[in-house]
């Protein structure tokens, strides 16, 4: 008997704290300080210096996963970079940074503002800011593109990935141009196609190079094309 009556004093003073106890909401603020170091190259054309008032269009370019970490010299594997390395002359500045995360995404906050510290202290043609970029690169440029439309004058995508809701937050005046390959096992072609038939869908200007019998490396193959370079220096911001 007087096991259960102890069971049942338990059982009301569990009960009657439990009544008592009420959820808390707190309204609070707090200041978050968030540093990044960013590694980079940056290109100058052969005419830059022989021209001290002219002002100068400048491409970034964002690399893919293979190249983050903290050896720089990785970021010249592809791209332009690569063919910087091989003798290619371009007729931009290039900026190219590197991701210091082997696992993570660009902090494309950060790689906004080194672009403006580049651009504040070089020669550039604000209307004629480029941006591309390859694999993980490629879905850091479809965000920047979301994040700051009124910064890029055209833009090119390599097997890149997006959520489609994006499209409808893109600048509708900037064309793009995305590559893919066809057989890509890391990011398959239909993230591509999905988002390229709901930019054209709205009216954007899109154009769509798919590659037969190529997979995840279709960068090889796109930045290899010479008519991209032309076509970007073809581009102005249109606001």
């Amino acid at each position: 008997m007087i096991k259960y009556l102890s069971y049942f004093l338990l059982l009301i003073i569990f009960q009657s704290c439990a009544s008592q106890a009420k959820p808390i909401l707190l309204d609070s603020v707090m200041e978050t300080d968030v540093k990044e170091n960013l590694a980079y190259y940056l290109y100058y054309p052969e005419d830059y210096q022989d021209e001290p008032d002219k002002k100068f269009p400048l491409l970034l370019f964002l690399h893919g996963g293979g190249e983050s970490g903290d050896s720089l010299v990785t970021v010249k594997r592809n791209g332009p970079p690569k063919l910087i390395v091989q003798g290619k002359k371009f007729p931009f500045l290039i900026l190219a940074p590197q991701n210091p995360y082997a696992k993570k995404w660009w902090n494309t906050r950060a790689v906004k503002q080194l672009l403006d510290s580049i651009v504040n202290d070089n020669r550039i043609d604000r209307n004629r800011i480029y941006l591309t970029g390859l694999s993980r690169g490629g879905g850091a440029a479809w965000e920047l593109a979301v994040q700051y439309p009124e910064t890029f004058a055209a833009m090119a995508v390599v097997c890149g990935m997006s959520p489609v809701p994006y499209a409808s937050w893109i600048n509708k005046k900037m064309p793009i141009w995305v590559f893919h390959g066809e057989k890509d096992k890391s990011i398959p072609i239909e993230e591509s196609e999905t988002m390229v038939a709901k930019l054209k869908e709205m009216g954007y200007d899109v154009t769509f190079t798919k590659y037969p019998n190529v997979g995840h490396n279709a960068w090889v193959k796109a930045y290899d094309t010479e008519e991209l370079y032309e076509w970007f220096m073809d581009q102005e911001l249109k606001k």
